[in-house]
């Protein structure tokens, strides 16, 4: 594996295309294990497929619901509108939400709930009423925008799973970095996680730095240890804060692929693997994802879909991925999948150091 892997690597690298690489594979049996540990990387978006296990576990304790109402646990959804345009007069032009917010939609990404930079009309309401706050905010201030559209009717990319996160902790009381060290990390005997920011001198040593110098002076984008992309947050952020070695990471991969029982019931992990969007919605999501879909391999080159956690290939895509895997990336160039036909879970990361 690695005669074949690692020069592919190594060619990129002395090319200047990407600074390092990190990369991790194991089938369900462990048999065979591909691995370099064993630095602390920001997996940005890695985060959602963790909160997503977080959120069904709240499920098979009785906490939640995959389909109910959420307005009972998140009021902010209540008035929420949905914008279809903007007028001359330069004013947001609103309708009513018609149907109730769930947590499939939140993690599916079907509730309407847009990232700013994925949706044009949320991008220019941002500019317009959300400006750069002084301190860092929650979720609920950070993504107090309108939907982009109706819950339910179509798929684009957003907060839902920020928002799950933030409903973990409305319903267990505990921050959502307290809930996943009891009942995810511990239980795969995972020590060196921790959310944004990250304090621990221990995981601050083995941090990648992902891009520790410019010498072009070019203003490349610099994440580091500090991640910029967190930095406008306060507490835990479901879908884009958490810090975790390599290794770590791998054996939730690996936990979900074996459906070993320890995240997870075997039913509620299959139903991980199942898609939960609608064909009309699930037309939107090669659209929305584009080129970067395929230069993250996340699975766009077939039929897609999506299941709780992470995109769904509804067919084989040949030299990538067999029917039914479940993947998805992080805005760091940080891709895993779980390829339960294939039996191959793995992640990589090319721009760690």
């Amino acid at each position: 594996m690695a005669d074949s892997i690692e020069p592919s690597y190594k060619a990129a690298i002395d090319a200047g295309k990407i600074h390092g690489a990190i990369v991790f594979a194991a089938d369900a049996s462990k048999g065979f294990i591909y691995n370099k540990p064993d630095d602390v990387l920001c997996i940005a978006s890695g985060t959602k497929l963790i909160t997503t296990i977080a959120a069904l576990q709240c499920i098979e304790k009785g906490q939640l619901a995959l389909t109910g109402d959420l307005s009972s646990l998140a009021p902010e959804f209540v008035t929420r509108q949905v914008i279809t345009g903007w007028s001359e007069q330069n004013e947001p032009v609103l309708e009513a939400s018609t149907t109730p917010i769930t947590l499939e939609m939140l993690l599916t990404h079907s509730a309407g709930l847009s990232y700013y930079f994925a949706n044009p009309l949320i991008s220019k309401w941002q500019q317009k009423y959300n400006a750069p706050a002084a301190e860092p905010q929650p979720v609920e201030e950070i993504y107090n925008q309108p939907l982009g559209d109706q819950p339910g009717s179509s798929w684009m990319y957003g907060s839902g799973v920020d928002w799950a996160g933030r409903i973990v902790e409305r319903v267990t009381g505990l921050t959502l970095g307290e809930y996943m060290q009891q009942n995810i990390l511990e239980p795969l005997d995972i020590a060196d996680a921790q959310f944004y920011p990250v304090s621990r001198n221990d995981l601050r040593a083995r941090m990648a730095d992902l891009n520790p110098d410019d010498p072009e002076r070019l203003g490349k984008a610099v994440f580091g240890g500090n991640a910029d992309i967190n930095k406008l947050g306060r507490g835990h952020l479901g879908g884009h804060g958490l810090f975790i070695a390599g290794i770590s990471f791998t054996k939730i991969l690996h936990s979900l692929l074996a459906n070993d029982g320890t995240l997870l019931k075997p039913i509620t992990a299959d139903d991980m693997f199942g898609n939960h969007l609608s064909p009309e919605a699930a037309s939107q999501i090669e659209p929305s994802i584009g080129p970067a879909g395929r230069f993250l391999r996340m699975g766009t080159e077939g039929k897609v879909g999506y299941g709780l956690g992470g995109l769904l290939t509804l067919e084989d895509a040949d030299g990538w991925y067999g029917e039914g895997t479940l993947t998805w990336g992080g805005g760091v160039t940080f891709t895993w999948f779980i390829d339960r036909k294939r039996d191959l879970c793995g992640f990589a990361g090319d721009a760690a150091g």
